[in-house]
């Protein structure tokens, strides 16, 4: 067992990312061995956040295999709304991972998912995580199934830490058994990430009861001492007061690593105690032996180059990209487009600085892809092409090329324009916006195309996060508009699809669309969720503002065809819409109300804390889904819970549950939900407990005018 290993002293050198040895050399170390012996040093950092990256040290490629499948970048795919697609795109990306570890080419440990919560629009690292606005999309979602087949400025309240910033790391712990959980370089409330021990071993490791390591991302400790300077740390201490906090690996960065530069001198100096040093080498093998490196796993040995780049994961990438797609707009039925113009192919004018992107539709954190398609060689697959870039690139500093492309629009029976933003340059890790404009003259490029068009106008936005587009969406002459994210290896395609109706557009939004005067609200380093009426914020995603500088709201999306709800029937535990809870061996517990409830009596037991109840009480209710329209579609259907309105700060609305569902044309279909009542009308309340309030709750299914609901009353 783990737990029994002795370490000797020597093997510190195996608790950082980077040591001497390497993938490279496996097989010289006796790897088709059925037991091998402690390596002297393994890379622990590769990355896999939508198919294998070449970032990171653990992965290379190389003759045997130039490259991997690309799926869309994680935003995106979370547009879907589907855990199947989820899971079965970590499914690949294992199956990949595995054959390249046994062609000498990877390691067997890869840092994935990332599924941080987007608390505000111009955060740049918003491209690669899966956690949008609402931490119900990712937990047990999307973090789950992804596991599953993969295997400063202002302080954090603690109701918005347990309520929305920890619960999806907390579910992907608990429920889908993570092996890694990394901190990161920022402060929460004044202490760095990685050397706090509440959150790290009292809470990930016991509370959570993480089976695997935590490591830092990656100079986060370096951080510590050379920018932060918290408590005026030397390397060694920063070192030892990260490892006794429960820090099993250091990423480290450009050849610099802290367990390997001053873990040494921190034992010498008598800072870090080698048991600490013997806990994180426990955790770290625990999760080698579990990926098989010590022992050989069977079913995976025959894994190899003929597992990489099948023809089932191209079109699963191309499938990861169609289900995201997010149809914005589409006025007088402008979309899909017909190939043809009487008997001859239709003549597209295709513009735009990302018309022949490839590398920007990979993404961050992406590999060598197997192949790559843009948005021109994808659409001249069905039509005659005209491109005229309009831009030099993406930053369209300059407008003397847009003429080029308002000439070609001239000439065309129709026009796609493919702008937006770029995921190394404008958004992405260390690059947050000040303000969600398109960049330079792409907005003028849009707009003198759209006018000298003489044929319909698509739109199509390439990004990670959403773009004030507000001016395309009240111009008449755009007809339509795509949100295609970072669609990966087979973007051109995807795109195509989707144009020309080979498939029917069912991605929704993950994250709400501002316009460009909500970010000028609030500082981007104002934490607070909640409405802060003190300094005149508003709140933060769909849970906590409704304004009007919304553009598109969290969940939306249309489709080729129309979709209505019906409630078929809804059963609340014995009775039709009340549920009847005793608190007679619970604690009942006061929650805030609004100031503003005139005549309103709050009950004897407002709420009981859910950790201390056996919320075995459901709500059932049966959904038909009907396709009003002519065309097959699929439809994402969202299930909100409202909580009484007399409570104060409690969240608009908040997802319960959702489900993807085909239905073709003229056709319905019942989708059943099994709501447990304290999970879907629980709420945080101030004090940061989880509670589920007395009162009027509303369960609401779909969004707008096609929403439909029933009250729920809870009483104790």
């Amino acid at each position: 067992m783990v737990k029994d290993f002795v370490f000797p002293g020597s093997l510190i050198g195996l608790i950082v990312r980077r040591a001497e040895g390497s993938s490279q050399n496996r097989r010289h170390l006796g790897w088709r061995r059925r037991t091998r012996p402690l390596p002297e040093s393994y890379n622990w950092w590769a990355e896999a956040l939508h198919g294998i990256s070449s970032d990171g040290v653990g992965t290379h490629f190389g003759p045997l295999a130039q490259g991997a499948t690309s799926f869309a970048n994680v935003i995106l795919s979370a547009a879907s709304f589907n855990q199947t697609l989820w899971k079965k795109m970590g499914q690949a990306v294992s199956t990949e991972g595995r054959a390249l570890y046994n062609i000498g080419y990877s390691v067997l440990t890869f840092f994935s998912p990332n599924i941080n919560v987007v608390r505000d629009p111009r955060w740049g690292g918003r491209i690669e995580t899966a956690g949008p606005e609402d931490p119900k999309l990712v937990w047990p979602d999307y973090g789950v199934q992804f596991v599953r087949g993969l295997q400063d400025v202002e302080w954090v309240t603690e109701q918005d830490m347990v309520e929305t910033f920890l619960r999806p790391f907390e579910m992907c712990v608990k429920e889908g058994d993570a092996s890694s959980v990394m901190c990161s370089y920022n402060k929460i409330n004044g202490v760095p990430s990685c050397v706090d021990t509440r959150l790290m071993k009292q809470t990930i490791r016991n509370e959570w009861n993480l089976h695997g390591y935590i490591v830092s991302d990656c100079d986060s400790l370096d951080a510590i001492y050379s920018y932060q300077h918290w408590l005026d740390f030397s390397p060694e201490e920063a070192v030892a007061a990260a490892t006794r906090a429960g820090l099993d690996l250091d990423c480290g960065l450009f050849g610099t690593n802290y367990h390997k530069d001053h873990g040494v001198k921190a034992v010498a100096e008598g800072k870090l105690a080698e048991k600490d040093i013997d806990n994180s080498l426990r955790n770290l093998y625990m999760v080698l032996m579990r990926v098989g490196f010590f022992d050989n796993i069977p079913q995976y040995e025959n894994l190899g180059v003929k597992d990489i780049c099948t023809p089932e994961n191209i079109e699963l990438a191309r499938e990861s990209a169609r289900q995201g797609i997010v149809l914005l707009k589409n006025e007088r039925n402008t979309l899909p487009l017909a190939s043809t113009k009487g008997n001859k192919k239709l003549k597209v004018a295709v513009v735009g600085p990302h018309a022949q992107a490839t590398d920007v539709m990979r993404g961050n954190y992406a590999g060598p892809p197997c192949q790559i398609t843009s948005p021109e060689n994808g659409i001249s697959r069905h039509v005659n092409v005209i491109t005229r870039l309009g831009c030099d690139d993406f930053r369209c500093k300059s407008a003397h090329n847009i003429s080029e492309a308002v000439e070609a629009a001239n000439i065309a029976d129709a026009t796609i324009i493919v702008t937006g933003l770029d995921p190394y340059h404008i958004e992405g890790e260390e690059k947050d916006r000040d303000n969600l404009l398109l960049p330079g003259y792409q907005t003028h490029l849009i707009e003198q195309v759209a006018e000298a068009s003489n044929g319909p106008v698509v739109l199509v936005i390439m990004s990670g996060g959403g773009v004030d587009i507000s001016f395309a969406q009240n111009n008449p002459k755009i007809g339509a508009i795509l949100w295609a994210g970072y669609p990966g290896q087979e973007g051109g395609h995807a795109i195509a699809d989707v144009v020309f109706g080979r498939y029917n557009p069912g991605g929704r939004l993950p994250l709400t669309w501002y316009t460009n005067k909500y970010v000028n609200l609030l500082p981007i380093t104002s934490m607070r969720l909640r409405p802060d009426t003190e300094l005149g914020y508003p709140g933060r995603t769909y849970k906590f503002y409704d304004g009007p500088e919304i553009l598109y709201p969290f969940g939306f999306g249309l489709s080729y065809t129309g979709f209505r709800y019906t409630i078929k029937n809804f059963l609340a535990a014995a009775t039709a819409a009340t549920i009847a809870m005793s608190s007679s061996h619970q604690k009942c517990k006061n929650v805030t109300y609004r100031a503003d409830t005139f005549g309103f009596a709050p009950p004897k037991c407002q709420s009981v804390v859910v950790a201390d109840s056996p919320c075995g009480e459901t709500i059932k209710i049966d959904v038909q889904v009907t396709n009003t329209g002519t065309v097959d579609g699929t439809d994402v259907v969202l299930v909100y819970s409202k909580p009484p309105v007399e409570i104060d700060g409690a969240p608009l609305k908040q997802l319960a549950k959702y489900e993807r569902v085909f239905v073709p044309a003229k056709s319905a279909k019942i989708v059943k939900f099994e709501l447990n009542a304290c999970e879907a009308l629980g709420i945080v309340d101030s004090t940061a407990y989880v509670v589920l309030p007395a009162g009027k709750h509303m369960i609401q299914v779909g969004d707008g005018e096609k929403a439909v609901g029933f009250p729920v009353e809870i009483k104790f």
